[in-house]
């Protein structure tokens, strides 16, 4: 590691699998987990698309988070599986900075696109007789271009700022991916302002997000407290805090690991906290969404039902 200088443009990933046993247990684990979450992310995007009782502003933004959690376990597992079957842990300049704008981008799509989905809970528990209007087809659209977009200029200037500092003679990255805040450390230049932009960008994509879905879960759980029925509050209670649960999974981790000051943060603890948002919550997404949502494991059997008779 030490004679990987600055005469070659490449970095080295150190990767998250040490070599041993308990390494080839973890990439096994890790490749079952990615597997799992392809299986259960494509199952929701075409479960969504094929029965028409779940066409519907709520799942349509399911269907958008299935596509992202999708992309996003597909930009980190492929090359880490690849680094530690080949024994290869360097990965190009131009490769680096791909898989950081890809990061970056669906990173910041999910966590708007959290947000999104917590709004229509609102809409749909406060304001029921409003809800069809208020979440149009046009309005979701708006929301998931939106998410895209603000993502992709996010990571787009993250990108362009580490691809042009100077690099000192170490170009070992500390994690198993091309992760902004371990690149930044081996930079050859202060990079105090660019950590402010860093903290700037997680109080938006994240602090602001979280914080309003926190309001509106706390409204929405006074008026689903306020029903009369209690069917009508078995449903609204399931279905929030199964959001609820997905929201946790993803923003806890991100934020303790970006709000800190880098004086307490560790590599190993980086890498530990990283597994969650970019590996496990892609996995556990489409199974909380369904083995606790009766419309989806409706439509499940609905779906199963067509495609036997069509077979027979």
């Amino acid at each position: 590691m030490e004679n990987y200088n600055q005469t070659s443009t490449d970095f080295i990933l150190l990767g998250l699998f040490p070599p041993s046993r308990i390494g080839l247990f973890l990439f096994i684990l890790i490749v079952f987990i990615f597997l799992m979450a392809l299986i259960g992310n494509l199952s929701m995007i075409l479960l969504i698309s094929l029965d028409t009782h779940l066409h519907t502003p709520m799942y349509f933004l399911l269907s958008q988070l299935s596509l992202i959690d999708l992309s996003y376990i597909s930009t980190i597992v492929p090359k880490m599986a690849s680094d530690f079957l080949h024994g290869n842990k360097t990965i190009s300049f131009t490769g680096c900075g791909i898989q950081s704008f890809f990061f970056l981008a669906l990173g910041g799509a999910e966590a708007l696109l959290l947000a999104s989905m917590a709004y229509d809970r609102y809409i749909a528990v406060c304001f029921p007789l409003h809800y069809l209007i208020r979440m149009s087809k046009r309005v979701c659209v708006l929301m998931i271009t939106g998410s895209w977009i603000i993502g992709s200029i996010n990571a787009c200037a993250h990108t362009v700022y580490i691809l042009h500092i100077p690099y000192c003679q170490s170009r070992a990255i500390n994690h198993f991916f091309c992760d902004v805040p371990a690149m930044v450390t081996l930079a050859c230049t202060d990079t105090w302002v660019y950590e402010g932009t860093v903290f700037l960008s997680t109080t938006i994509f994240l602090v602001f997000p979280f914080i309003g879905i926190s309001c509106s879960y706390g409204r929405v759980l006074l008026a689903v407290y306020r029903m009369k029925s209690a069917e009508g509050r078995k449903k609204a209670y399931l279905t929030c805090s199964t959001h609820l649960t997905v929201v946790t999974f993803y923003y806890a981790p991100f934020l303790y690991t970006n709000l800190r000051p880098r004086s307490l943060r560790s590599p190993i603890e980086d890498k530990v906290l990283a597994v969650f948002y970019t590996i496990l919550t892609p996995m556990l997404n489409p199974i909380i969404y369904s083995l606790r949502n009766k419309e989806v494991m409706g439509a499940l059997t609905r779906v199963s039902q067509r495609i036997c008779s069509v077979k027979m």
